[in-house]
């Protein structure tokens, strides 16, 4: 039984806004560094309790890829707290994707939500 859940536009805010960290794989069925990354990411959903673990059939979802600007595939997408804190396209070996679940879950939100404060002040203040 896989841990990882297919994520669609039906339960995407569901999944996003009720869970505190979210790794999402952007994915398609014809795609060979896709399929290579699966077990990857497979093997980190089983061995991250307090981590989701979510699929994006790009083919099947073309919705959530063009609301995410997703471009090459895969693509790895995180969230914390609701807040899009990674995203790269390409597979990352099982050390780098335990290294990226480790910095998502130290990860200091506040700063993160004071430095998105900032840059829209900058916006604001550039557009005046």
């Amino acid at each position: 039984m896989s841990k990882v859940i297919e994520l669609t536009k039906d339960n995407l805010n569901e999944v996003i806004d009720n869970n505190p960290i979210v790794i999402v794989d952007f994915w398609a069925e014809w795609c060979g560094p896709c399929k290579s990354f699966a077990p990857t990411f497979e093997a980190a959903a089983e061995e991250n309790d307090g981590v989701v673990f979510a699929k994006v059939n790009t083919e099947e979802q073309q919705e959530l890829g063009s609301m995410f600007q997703i471009r090459s595939i895969p693509t790895l997408m995180v969230f914390k707290d609701q807040i899009v804190v990674f995203s790269q396209a390409g597979a990352l070996p099982a050390s780098g994707l335990a290294d990226l679940i480790k910095n998502a879950t130290e990860l200091d939100m506040d700063m993160v939500r004071k430095q998105i404060a900032e840059k829209e002040k900058e916006s604001v203040a550039k557009a005046v």
